[in-house]
């Protein structure tokens, strides 16, 4: 399947394949419910997302788990030499020696992507180095626009629209702050034990919870109402993000919208995951079932034939000959 994703996206370079197989394997391997929605894209398009993944993936990867005993003046190191690369590929400088830069570099230059939304992205990156939380939501929504905004950004111009990409960014935006926040509530144990609190402190201590409350559930396996009141609000407050980002769903090109609407309602899946299993995400990670995965992928699939359906009735519609047409008028024939 990789062989003909890449055939049908025009990339035959042997050491530009290796890169992009690369960053698939990245997405495939981290991203399973990002994954599953790509494999709904046409497949020219499916190398592109799988290289803006594969790049956020490497960058985060050196930000959290470059090694248990890494310092944080390696893991600065590490992203700088990324962020150097990255500069120098995407002006053409010199090519990247690393695969996902390599990928992404390609990829930029495909879709004329804005270097600013890569820029953005690894200034976020780097302030996880040192920022282990936000006092505001306005706080948290400048870290994300660098972290989860650009991303949305980055993806338009290979998702395509049917309306002006002016007007379907905001939304595109809305939804990789949708889904990070996402990701933030899930993963609030995990985050917690890297030292960092992405709920904002201000909703937090609007239900009377700090840092100390918050490590001595993770630490006793204990509950708290106020915790869960915290965690209920964060989920209102996600649920309002995706809101904002659904009007964007049907300015996408319709090629392109049977992924990022499976994604959009896998992700709020995991919302719902949250909910049922009482806001526990202080104790273990809140998962969307096997079935109800396969139900959402089912859907997609039926609406990416339905798309394709459509788009060849209308190519048909338009290579038809015109109909023959007898233009004279019964009036003037009896004249």
């Amino acid at each position: 399947m990789t062989h003909r994703e890449l055939d049908a996206a025009g990339i035959t370079d042997p050491v530009l394949r290796a890169a992009y197989t690369r960053c698939r394997l990245l997405n495939a391997r981290h991203g399973r419910t990002y994954f599953l929605a790509t494999r709904l894209l046409p497949a020219d398009r499916r190398p592109a997302v799988h290289a803006l993944y594969g790049f956020a993936r490497w960058a985060d990867d050196i930000v959290d788990d470059l090694g248990a005993d890494a310092t944080p003046t390696e893991r600065a190191a590490a992203l700088s030499r990324l962020d150097e690369q990255l500069r120098r590929a995407l002006t053409g400088l010199r090519p990247a020696d690393e695969p996902v830069v390599l990928a992404l570099a390609d990829t930029a230059a495909r879709y004329a992507i804005e270097p600013a939304h890569f820029t953005d992205f690894m200034a976020s990156m780097r302030s996880d180095l040192t920022v282990t939380d936000y006092a505001t939501y306005d706080d948290l929504r400048a870290y994300m626009h660098g972290s989860a905004a650009v991303i949305g950004l980055q993806m338009l111009p290979v998702l395509g629209t049917v309306t002006s990409r002016a007007r379907a960014a905001p939304h595109a935006a809305a939804l990789g702050v949708a889904f990070q926040l996402t990701n933030f509530l899930r993963d609030v144990g995990e985050d917690l034990d890297r030292g960092r609190i992405y709920l904002p402190a201000d909703l937090l201590a609007a239900h009377g919870v700090e840092r100390a409350l918050l490590t001595w559930s993770r630490r006793t396996g204990r509950h708290d109402p106020r915790i869960t009141a915290a965690l209920r609000a964060a989920e209102d407050l996600t649920r309002a993000v995706y809101r904002e980002a659904e009007p964007g769903l049907a300015m996408l090109d319709p090629a392109a919208r049977p992924c990022i609407r499976t994604a959009y309602v896998l992700y709020r899946n995991i919302l719902d995951a949250i909910a049922d299993d009482g806001y526990a995400v202080l104790h273990r990670r809140a998962t969307v079932s096997r079935r109800r995965r396969a139900i959402v992928a089912a859907d997609g699939l039926a609406r990416v034939l339905a798309a394709r359906l459509a788009a060849r009735g209308a190519a048909a519609h338009r290579t038809s000959p015109a109909p023959c047409r007898n233009d004279t008028h019964p009036a003037k024939e009896a004249g």
